[in-house]
């Protein structure tokens, strides 16, 4: 026969366990709301990070949009170089003058 100080036991873990499962679906929840939240006001932004790639150890090279404008910018540790830029209508006539 079992006594009742194991099943009240057994309760107290059941609870505690519950708790920390709720405790845990619900700060996952809110953290979705935050980071939903978080995107919606990002939608506007200018500016963009459209492409990078690696040239060497501690070296890249990064697309960049701002507005409508694309920069290409260079990058190292200790400084930014832009490398050159070009507007949407001059990207848009490039490609369709290509053979």
């Amino acid at each position: 026969m079992l006594s009742t100080s194991f099943g009240l036991d057994w309760a107290r873990y059941l609870g505690s366990f519950a708790l920390v499962i709720g405790l845990l679906a619900g700060l996952l929840w809110i953290l979705r709301r935050l980071n939903s939240m978080q995107r919606a006001q990002h939608v506007g932004d200018e500016l963009r990070l459209v492409e990078t790639i690696s040239v060497g150890h501690r070296q890249k090279i990064s697309l960049v949009r701002v507005g409508s404008v694309q920069v290409l910018i260079g990058i190292t540790p200790g400084q930014f170089t832009a490398l050159g830029q070009w507007e949407d209508s001059e990207l848009t006539l490039e490609t369709q003058v290509a053979p």
